[in-house]
This record gives structure tokens, sequence and C-alpha cells, in this order.
């Protein structure tokens, strides 16, 4: 396992839409949107492409809010897919690949079917994945947990917001560092 680049890592935000935030348990969505707008400012921070999804936007609403700002704010806007795995959307495909990335940072919901879908896709085809276990979501606390269980049996590495802030600023005392260093007190 290398350390992670910002030079050769892209964040997929996976499908954090208002609809199916809403059959969340409140306090897993929370800990999602913070995590998720923690790994998006450290993106900005350093430069790091970002692609998101979003699954049936027609019925399961746009982007939660805070994280659509983000987004928008970044100049990336969310692409539908109707696939529950995100890399069978050429579109998605074509971004993660243009990205030149080698290594890819998962977040988003559920944790049992898109992110483990897209996952186990993103490992078949060569990415390093990471999914970040505090960063997904799914209706019920068991099937998040079978969901990273999945994840890493598929051949992804199943870590922490910290964890994925820190080796990608690898440094202390940078702004980017001062910068993220504050949103993870």
């Amino acid at each position: 396992m290398e350390r992670l680049l910002p030079s050769n890592t892209v964040l997929l935000v996976v499908d954090v839409q208002e609809k199916l935030a809403a059959a969340m348990p409140e306090a897993a969505m929370a800990e999602l949107v913070k995590n998720a707008v923690i790994l998006l400012e450290t993106a900005e921070a350093l430069g790091i492409g970002v692609v998101a999804s979003e699954q049936y936007p027609k019925g399961l609403g746009a982007t939660m809010t805070p994280i659509a700002a983000k987004l928008g704010a970044m100049g990336v806007r969310a692409m539908p897919k109707m696939a529950f795995d995100a890399c069978s959307e050429l579109t998605i495909a074509r971004a993660l690949a243009d990205s030149g990335a080698k290594n890819v940072v998962v977040v988003g919901m559920e944790a049992h079917v898109c992110v483990f879908q897209t996952a186990r896709e993103l490992v078949k085809r060569g990415y390093a994945t990471y999914v970040v276990a505090d960063a997904v979501a799914s209706r019920r606390e068991e099937n998040r947990r079978i969901g990273l269980s999945l994840c890493e049996r598929a051949g992804a590495i199943v870590t922490v917001t910290e964890t994925v802030a820190f080796d990608l600023l690898e440094h202390a005392g940078t702004g980017a560092f001062k910068a993220v260093s504050k949103l993870l007190r």
C-alpha cells in the first residue's frame, strides 16, 4: 500500500442525495456529511480531482445541500446514473480515467449497495480504492458494516477521514495543513 498523493488521487462522492439521506439514521448522516465536507475541503486545498454521482436523481433527488454547495464552489457537477456501480456510467468512468488517478477515495451511500458495487468495480479496473468508513452510510448499521466488509473482501482499503486527510497532507506547517487540521478538531 502506497501513500496517497494529491497528484494521483481522486475523491468520488457516491449518491449523497436528499431523498435517500432521509431514510438514513440521523447521526450517521451527520457524520457522513461532516466527513465528506472535510475530504472535499482537503481535495480543494490540495488540488485533488473530485467526481460525484447521483443515483436516479428524478426519484432520489439532488445531492444534499451542504455537499452540493461545496461541489458547486469547486466547479463539480454530480453526474446522474442508473446502475448501482458508478463505474458502469460511461461519463463517470471517463471522468475517473481522465483524472489520471491511480487512487480513488470513496465516500457516500449506501455502503452495501452503490458504494460496495462501485468499490468492487474500481478494484477490478486497477484503482487502489479507499472506502472511508466514517463517510459512508446505509439505512441500517448492520448493512453499513457488511458493506464495508464486502468492500474490503473485494480488495478495497477501508479507512477513516483523518487517515486519508493526513496521508494526503503529508507535512504539518503548510497552508493546506492549517486549513484542514482546523476541520479535524
